[in-house]
């Protein structure tokens, strides 16, 4: 092996890359400083990932590029990461070196001649995982002595054989070497593959891979036995039958590379240090880093009368509750009812008999006022964290920051971190952030979000959302080791936080950003045109409202109606449930700000994520599993009936209304609520309305068929329905990422869906997450979807998409999403549509 190809500079000992994209970026890094290739070239080798296994056994991997990428190459080099405590490359596969290829032609053949002959040589190879010396690994892979010379006469062939060229567009590697070596396994006979001089035992993987074949290489394959002629037979169909296979995936590697590239994903042509989380809120920002801290000194014991104790406490709380009241006033004005809701919720915690109680206690016994709120506040809210529900973390999460505003109150050289000293032009990065930190940023001055902790659906990430800052969570406790003041670029869209980036990358992030806002004010100016495809084919595009106020908003962004009004949120943040003529007035009040357009009101959907205190409903393990939506308005008449009658009585104005019923999983439940509500309905002399059901559970997706003979209308969430079908609860912090809706089992349960609802005529909607996504609006129009409803905010965008498309094009992309295996690949479509 020559040394040309490996230098001390391109080694890196002791390394614990946090992934295999991380390490195969470090790799490349090194490549790329040490020019020997084109920074791009780093997309080809996390490409290659996609349709190759480049785990070559015993921890080594060797991660190559495309070979259409080659002209990205400089010169020919071998970059090598140690990684002494193993990182998991696929499931059960460990590796401890990894070496990165960069080959212009079959230089490197040698080096993989030299690593699979090292395969066998497990001593020198533990050596070399724990060697702090590089020349011991130029060394291991220049020992021309191990390489035996090619023999000076051709080898020869076994009795039966025939001939093959390699049309693989990656060349022989580990996924089909695998199973021509099984193929040949299932017979006695010997059979071995012969390139030029080169042999290799047809039943050994290794061996197989020691021939470096590329495409084009021609082949003799021969055997000898008796049963040979059935192996070559076999072996020869199974050699052909991959090329479909590799040559499907080589295009699907190049359709995501070319999706990354395209206008909707930005990638960084310099591939500066990056940080990782999870997209909270997209879109990218370039500025300066700010680092903040929220640590509380140490709270002073400074025990006083008992009486003047309380009354401290007692103004403490007083002033705080004023303060979160105005709080909630200001962010209604800003931002809408529901966020200011957030406030109004933490302002309840401060009643809260047993955080009282507790902070009394501890006075009486002689500490301080301020000791003693903390430890209280501290106390409850490790009770809270500790349950392993998600849902009360986060209620312990709200009751610290609250905790924190009162004991500013208490003794104000105690007061939080104060936000209104940050530099301009900044992307915040914090452990986490407060509801109320972030309803209270400054937007001229912050211009995006990084935070260690939380997940997609925290508060703080749908205020980023609503505010309009780009915002990654979870970032990792990297996230705040990062210098304040240094240069980065944040992609929302990725969740990704470059560092340092470069001239180019500054530069190319300003013209994305440039062309985004110009394709945005392009939607903006005809977001009042229908979505119809340029072959005719239309869909209604309608919004997700929750309150009267928000409709002439959700009309002005382009919307033709409200596909689906939540009303948990009539319920939510206050002491008791709404009675009928407060129910009934704000149905009349959606209606009328609808001015005839169409409204669909989904029935209370309490459970799940969403908790009403005073309905003293039984703790569950997990809620998502248990008494939710329809479930619960069976067993709750005193919830459902005052609904339905004011939805009945609203009815009667004779604007279109239609109700929808949540979590349903069975017929049962269907005939039941369709009993209440024609009783209601015949009691009241009010009209018949369309009855439809959400699909929410992969049981009413399957009984599509049979269900669709009862309702008049199908309306899926593909939030729930992802989560149910994919076993992934989609607030984990850690998984959420992977609770992708463009599954392909999502999309085939949708696909079920509208087949089952179409045997009945009946129409199909889609109100989940991925409808207000226009690639994820394409699919399911193309799918059949009649009506898509989403955020207001994405209207525009998704009647753009739908507009410049051709529905056959999209049915025929559909189709191809169905048969698909993962979320990743249907993404990577998405380049067909650009």
């Amino acid at each position: 092996m020559s040394h040309d190809l490996i230098h001390p500079e391109l080694i890196c000992l002791a390394t614990a890359p946090a992934s295999k994209e991380d390490a195969i970026r470090q790799a490349g890094q090194l490549l790329a400083r040490a020019g020997c290739i084109d920074a791009a070239y780093i997309d080809s080798l996390l490409a290659r990932e996609a349709v190759a296994n480049t785990f070559l056994g015993h921890g080594v991997s060797i991660p190559h590029g495309m070979v259409e990428d080659r002209h990205l190459i400089k010169r020919t080099g071998i970059a090598i990461l140690q990684i002494p405590q193993g990182l998991e490359w696929n499931p059960g596969q460990v590796t401890h070196l990894l070496f990165a290829i960069a080959a212009q032609s079959d230089e490197h053949i040698q080096l993989l001649r030299r690593l699979t002959r090292l395969l066998q040589d497990e001593t020198r190879l533990q050596q070399l995982f724990a060697t702090s010396d590089p020349q011991e690994l130029i060394a291991a892979l220049s020992d021309s002595a191990a390489a035996p010379a090619a023999p000076a006469e051709p080898a020869g062939d076994l009795a039966e054989k025939f001939e093959w060229v390699v049309d693989y567009p990656n060349g022989l590697h580990a996924r089909p070497a695998t199973a021509w070596v099984e193929t040949a396994r299932q017979y006695a006979a010997q059979v071995q593959v012969r390139h030029g001089h080169h042999v290799a035992d047809g039943k050994n993987m290794i061996s197989l891979l020691q021939l470096g074949l590329q495409r084009g290489d021609r082949l003799v394959v021969s055997a000898e036995g008796n049963d040979a002629s059935a192996l070559l037979q076999a072996l020869q169909g199974m050699m052909s039958r991959l090329t479909a296979q590799e040559q499907t995936d080589a295009a699907l590697a190049a359709q995501k590379a070319q999706a990354q590239r395209s206008e909707h994903n930005w990638q960084p042509p310099g591939h500066p240090l990056e940080v990782a989380g999870i997209s909270a809120s997209p879109g990218l920002a370039i500025g300066q880093v700010h680092v903040l801290t929220h640590g509380l000194p140490a709270i002073p014991d400074h025990p006083l009368a008992l009486a003047e104790a309380g009354d401290k406490l007692h103004v403490a709380l007083a002033e705080t509750r004023a303060e979160l009241a105005k709080l909630a006033e200001d962010t209604a004005q800003r931002l809408g009812n529901a966020e200011a809701a957030i406030f109004k919720a933490q302002a309840e915690l401060l009643s809260d008999t047993d955080l009282i109680t507790l902070s009394c206690q501890l006075m009486v016994e002689g500490h301080g006022v301020a000791w003693s709120w903390h430890q209280a506040v501290e106390r409850l809210a490790d009770r809270l964290a500790a349950l392993g529900n998600q849902l009360l973390a986060a209620r312990a999460a709200d009751l610290r920051d609250v905790g924190r505003r009162v004991l500013g109150k208490i003794d104000p050289s105690l007061q939080a971190t104060t936000l209104a000293e940050l530099p301009d032009n900044c992307i915040l990065l914090a452990s986490d952030l407060s509801p109320s930190d972030t309803a209270g940023l400054d937007t001229n001055k912050v211009i995006g979000l990084a935070t260690a902790q939380g997940g997609p659906t925290s508060h703080t990430a749908i205020l980023a959302r609503t505010l309009g800052l780009p915002a990654l969570v979870a970032g990792g406790p990297g996230l705040l080791g990062v210098a304040n003041g240094t240069a980065a670029i944040l992609d929302g869209q990725s969740g990704r936080l470059y560092l340092s980036p470069s001239e180019l990358d500054l530069k190319s992030a300003r013209e994305w950003m440039a062309l985004q806002n110009e394709r945005k004010a392009r939607e903006e100016e005809q977001r009042s045109l229908p979505a119809e495809t340029r072959d005719g084919h239309r869909v209604e595009v309608a919004a997700n409202v929750n309150r009267p106020d928000q409709v002439a908003a959700a009309i002005a962004s382009g919307a033709e109606g409200v596909g689906l009004m939540r009303t948990e949120f009539l319920f939510l943040e206050r002491d008791d449930s709404p009675d009928e003529a407060e129910q009934l007035a704000t149905y009349q009040g959606m209606l009328q700000a609808l001015e005839g357009r169409p409204l669909i009101v989904r029935t209370l959907d309490i459970g799940g994520d969403k908790q009403v205190p005073y309905l003293n409903l039984p703790h569950e393990e997990n809620p998502f599993l248990g008494m939710r939506g329809a479930r619960l308005l069976l067993r709750r008449r005193d919830l459902l009936e005052p609904q339905l009658r004011a939805l009945y009585r609203a009815a009667r104005g004779g604007q279109p209304l239609s109700i929808m019923f949540p979590m349903i999983t069975s017929l049962k439940e269907i005939t039941r609520l369709k009993g209440l509500c024609e009783g209601i309905r015949r009691e009241l002399d009010a009209p018949v309305v369309p009855i439809g059901i959400m699909v929410e559970v992969p049981a009413a997706a399957t009984l599509a068929d049979k269900l669709a003979e009862h309702v008049d209308f199908f309306s899926i969430g593909t939030n729930d329905l992802t989560q149910y079908a994919l076993a992934i609860d989609r607030q984990h912090p850690e998984l959420a990422a992977e609770a992708d809706s463009l599954h392909p089992a999502v999309l085939r349960l949708i696909h079920q869906t509208v087949q089952g609802a179409a045997l009945h005529g009946r129409w199909v909607g889609v109100c989940g997450g991925i409808a207000g996504d226009p690639f994820g609006a394409a699919l399911l129009t193309g799918l059949g979807v009649n009506e898509l409803s989403m955020s207001p905010r994405d209207v525009a965008s998704v009647k753009a998409r739908l507009r410049g498309s051709d529905f056959a094009k999209l049915a025929a992309l559909a189709q191809q999403a169905l048969d698909c295996d993962s979320a990743e690949e249907v993404r990577a479509l998405q380049s067909l549509l650009s």
